[in-house]
């Protein structure tokens, strides 16, 4: 077996160099940082665009995908950017795309996009779900670049080009705002209004020294997509004059009645980049947590077009207080500090306001004059063509001869240009025109375009020599723009926060108060303390039935005509102000809101629930009348009557002695009043006693506690046509009434006219208002001192009767 042997390897040429590792990394971190400075992070200050974002609306603009087309896969357009201009990854060219069709990122989107591209709290879908094409604002962006009105550079591979800039007929740095972070530097510029910028644009057209301050009369100060308040404007000075500045977005909000029981906050407007499941995510953390009190529930209800977070709060807690806890705490209230960082002539400088406008305006001045040099120029060959076809029309039999005689296409160029002294251009021009122009109209037709443009070359001319004539040009473009594409200002600005009060207590305090019930079934809460003004004081609109003193924090029970005693909480009611008239009711709710009832249920009174009282006194429809005390139960409801069948309450009050008497009104106009210390107080399953004796047929209208200076209002009508219209109206003294005993007929005190049978309404009490079931008021006769006298006839329909 032969052995292997190894030979040496051969040498290899050392071509290893040694190098400093801190001076490489310091070259290799330069341009790196020189890379994302100048083609990723900051936009040119006079397109306001990053390198991304302007190739996107270039190579979009390339594919003809205009307002007018069909929208066409984002993938697509994703690629054909990724391809041609853009060597990086695919999904920040799509991000970027995606935000300049967002409408609550840009103030004015450039792209118009179809399908699902996200929203404040959640990303777009993938690229291959969505379609996109350019929005009407985006032509204003691209449209000249066939003019010749910017530069452009070979793409990344040199086999393409790309500009270097936009024409932007509108400032987009300060219209959309931008944000980006570079290497070492960053820039965050907020939008503004478009019709707001042109304005100070123009100005400073005219009046090329105007001062900031001028200035920001026409811009005061951002507005951003969502709308929202910015509070505090010190910080937006501080950012025109310097570059960097800070101020808060204040979400806006509106206190509402969101439930029949409780007031709310509600948010139609969030901060810019705010979206309302972050402010949920928020507060539902806040309040499990328990760093904030008296919210009840979160619920967000926008709709397409329209923000709606509502945020109930708990009874007992001021939707002010909350609110103010809220903007501490949450989104509710941002800050957004500017730092306008931006490439001026491939250098990034921080600009304030006048400087954005004047990079803006130096470049729109220049994109123009390119543009009208371009034209000119244009004009100018077709000109020189037209006076070269304009010689040879004339002598068109001498052109025929030349060029039948030439040996080829060279020599009757050269002859042409000889003979009739023309220019290689024009000869070659007449050399390629086509039979059908040698007619005598044609001849006409040259003649008017020539003059057209010997006309349009002198208006173009003039705007290239005269600098005034150039910037008007530029006032009456920024002056259609505005017109197209200006909206109305979303994002109201204020010096502080609006909030007149910021030491408003979290919670409702135990203030006194007092609850009142009205005849057309309205109740609610009046925030003060005392009785009620007197009759003559008060708005007659508001016909009351039952009113108790109480406080805010307490209980109160209602009674309805079933003998079902309801609990309530104060603060569930609304509250109405304590004017120097009686609260209108309108302001309140109806009870069927707040208490659960029953079909043909109405609560009839109201009750502090005060063991220490006297009790309730209870009269029913045939006659009965109770006594019992409020027993607060464990229970939210409870009976304190046993009724019998067909019987129900009819009136009602809490007594808050045995000194007050006790008063039936009767169908058959029969009035009976005694002392409540005649009847025995019952337990709540207790059934009553005899109140009144009734005749055959006869019901009980009115039931109630009444005092020494009451006044009795009976209200006739027929049994054979209900109503009160054409009935009499009768007030009389309580006076007037003997006192009987219980369970007796008492005496008559209404004697009817012809065609009247019965009672339709009956009240007993102090300084009494009749009311239409509208609310409106109706006069009450003077008081009649005849206990059975007639009635006078009504000064209009009586629908209730209170106080």
């Amino acid at each position: 077996m032969a052995r292997r042997t190894t030979e040496p390897p051969e040498e290899i040429e050392d071509n290893v160099l040694d190098v400093d590792v801190s001076s490489e990394m310091q070259t290799s971190f330069l341009e790196y940082a020189y890379s994302v400075i100048y083609a990723r992070a900051l936009p040119d200050a006079r397109d306001g665009l990053k390198p991304v974002q302007r190739r996107i609306l270039f190579a979009m603009q390339e594919m003809n995908l205009r307002p007018d087309r069909g929208h066409v896969k984002s993938s697509r357009v994703v690629g054909q950017v990724m391809g041609l201009y853009h060597p990086h990854g695919d999904t920040a060219i799509y991000d970027a795309l995606v935000r300049l069709s967002q409408d609550w990122t840009m103030r004015l989107p450039v792209i118009d996009g179809h399908g699902n591209f996200g929203s404040p709290d959640a990303g777009p879908a993938a690229m291959r779900y969505t379609e996109c094409r350019l929005a009407p604002a985006a032509l204003a962006m691209t449209d000249e670049l066939d003019q010749d009105t910017v530069d452009f550079r070979p793409n990344y591979d040199g086999r393409e080009r790309e500009p270097v800039v936009l024409p932007a007929a509108f400032p987009n740095l300060l219209v959309n705002g931008t944000t980006g972070i570079a290497v070492g530097m960053a820039t965050n510029i907020a939008p503004h209004n478009l019709g707001e910028v042109i304005r100070a644009l123009r100005h400073m057209l005219k009046h090329p020294n105007a001062q900031l301050e001028t200035l920001m009369r026409y811009i005061p100060g951002p507005d951003l997509p969502t709308g929202g308040r910015i509070i505090g404007l010190g910080g937006i000075a501080d950012a025109y004059a310097t570059g960097r500045g800070t101020f808060k977005i204040r979400a806006t909000i509106k206190i509402e009645k969101v439930s029949p029981r409780r007031q709310g906050i509600v948010v139609t407007e969030l901060p810019w980049t705010v979206g309302p499941e972050k402010v949920m995510e928020q507060i539902k953390g806040l309040v499990q947590n328990k760093k904030i009190q008296g919210i009840a529930e979160v619920a967000d209800l926008s709709e397409r077009g329209g923000t709606r977070l509502v945020i109930e709060v708990k009874n007992g807690f001021n939707p002010e207080a909350v609110a103010e806890k809220l903007f501490q705490r949450t989104k509710l209230q941002d800050s957004f500090s500017i730092n306008s960082v931006a490439l001026v002539e491939g250098q990034p400088r921080t600009l304030g306001l006048r400087d954005m406008l004047q990079v803006y305006l130096d470049h729109r001045l220049e994109v123009t004059l390119r543009r009208t040099t371009f034209n000119r120029d244009k004009a100018l060959e077709r000109l020189h063509l037209v006076e070269g076809l304009l010689i040879a029309i004339l002598d068109i039999d001498d052109v025929i001869a030349i060029i039948r005689s030439s040996e080829n296409a060279g020599e009757a160029r050269e002859r042409l240009i000889e003979v009739f002294e023309l220019t290689e251009t024009q000869a070659n021009y007449i050399l390629d025109m086509q039979l059908r122009r040698l007619t005598k109209f044609s001849r006409i037709e040259l003649e008017s375009e020539r003059d057209e443009l010997r006309a349009r070359i002198d208006e173009l001319t003039e705007i290239i020599e005269n600098d005034a004539r150039l910037r008007e040009v530029v006032d009456g473009e920024l002056a259609q723009v505005a017109e197209t594409y200006g909206t109305p200002r979303r994002t109201v600005l204020l010096e502080s926060s609006g909030v007149t009060s910021t030491a408003a207590p979290l919670e409702v305090p135990d203030d006194p108060c007092r609850v009142i019930l009205g005849a057309t079934g309205r109740i609610a809460r009046v925030d003060h303390e005392g009785a009620l003004p007197a009759r003559q004081e008060r708005d007659r609109h508001d016909v009351l039935v039952s009113d108790v003193a109480t406080t805010a924090r307490s209980e109160i029970g209602v009674v309805t005509n079933r003998g079902r005693l309801v609990r309530l909480n104060v603060l569930d009611l609304p509250s109405v102000p304590a004017t120097a008239q009686a609260p209108n009711l309108t302001g309140g709710s109806p009870v069927a809101d707040v208490v659960d009832l029953d079909p043909d249920e109405k609560v009839l009174f109201l009750t502090t629930l005060d063991p220490e009282s006297a009790g309730l006194a209870l009269g029913t429809r045939q006659g009965v009348v109770k006594r019992v005390k409020p027993e607060i139960l464990g229970r939210d409801d409870w009976d304190v009557i046993s009724l019998a069948e067909g019987d129900e309450v009819v009136g009602g009050c809490e007594l808050p002695s045995d000194d007050l008497e006790l008063a039936f009104i009767t169908s058959d106009a029969q009035l009976l009043h005694f002392s409540a210390s005649l009847v025995r107080p019952q337990g709540r399953t207790g059934g009553g006693v005899a109140g009144i004796r009734l005749a055959a047929d006869a019901t009980v209208r009115f039931f109630g506690a009444v005092g020494d200076d009451a006044q009795v209002v009976t209200v006739a009508g027929s049994d054979a046509l209900p109503g009160t219209d054409g009935g009499s109206v009768k007030v009389t003294p309580l006076s007037e009434y003997p006192s009987k005993g219980r369970a007796t007929a008492g005496v008559r005190c209404h004697r009817f006219l012809k065609g009247e049978s019965t009672l339709s309404l009956a009240w007993v009490g102090a300084a009494p208002i009749a009311g239409q079931a509208s609310g409106a008021p109706t006069d009450l006769p003077a008081e009649h001192g005849r206990r059975d006298g007639s009635g006078v006839p009504a000064g209009g329909p009586i629908d209730v009767l209170g106080r």
